[in-house]
């Protein structure tokens, strides 16, 4: 058994926005058949490296849930507690969701674009407040108060939502002795894991974090890291 400092964190199997490079964010999309195997796929790197979880926390959005839905199959832990959180939710791209990335660099060119996604501080375009696709006329977020509901997001807004996640409803899984698994998104982990590793704002803006491929942390009583590990292609890379 695992130590019980352990974390994994797994960005949900590549959806159809990926595959057709557009933004995302809370548009609820399905994954594709390539990112239903890259679940698949890591459910078995994690039963191989005998990395059971005690409870599952994901997003809202169907990308993730069904991507914890295939890894707990895979690893017979379907019986497993899960947490359902908007906190986990990707980014919110604001007017840019379902557009492609080339479409949009053609308007506003590649500087742009390369500052809307890899910027700490900058926000997108915002959807208009009466836009149809704004998550204040979703049903699942009906319990929110709408100043709590994003038009648009930079990374640091979605630290400011993530980090309080995190302390409030995941640490303390993790010092009970709880092994936890997080299935999300690019941008929130890219988020938990600059919080996590001390990273800078301008250094974060090289990290990625690929779809479907588990990174596991062993954390020390204080919740920092003090080892990772990629599980990828069905090799253990130590990073």
């Amino acid at each position: 058994m695992g130590s019980p400092f352990n974390l994994i964190l797994l960005r949900h199997g590549q959806s159809v926005y990926n595959r057709e490079r557009r933004f995302t964010g809370w548009a609820d999309v399905p994954l594709s058949p390539e990112g239903e195997a890259e679940a698949r796929r890591a459910g078995r790197l994690l039963l191989a490296g005998d990395l059971e979880f005690d409870i599952a926390f994901t997003s809202l959005l169907k990308r993730a849930i069904k991507t914890h839905w295939i890894v707990s199959e895979e690893m017979d832990l379907e019986w497993v507690s899960v947490v359902k959180a908007w906190e986990l939710n990707e980014r919110h791209y604001g007017a840019l969701q379902g557009r492609t990335k080339e479409e949009v660099a053609a308007e506003v060119g590649e500087d742009q674009v390369r500052l809307w996604r890899r910027g700490y501080l900058e926000r997108p375009p915002p959807l208009d407040y009466d836009d149809p696709r704004h998550p204040r006329f979703d049903g699942r977020y009906r319990d929110l108060p709408p100043d709590r509901l994003p038009s648009a997001e930079s990374l640091a807004d979605v630290s400011d939502r993530v980090v309080p996640f995190w302390e409030d409803e995941i640490g303390p899984e993790i010092r009970s002795g709880r092994r936890v698994l997080v299935v999300s998104h690019g941008n929130t982990l890219r988020a938990l894991v600059k919080y996590l590793e001390g990273i800078s704002d301008d250094g974060i803006a090289a990290v990625e974090i690929p779809t479907g491929v588990p990174l596991v942390y062993h954390l020390g009583p204080d919740l920092r890291p003090r080892s990772r590990r990629i599980l990828s292609g069905g090799e253990v890379e130590g990073v």
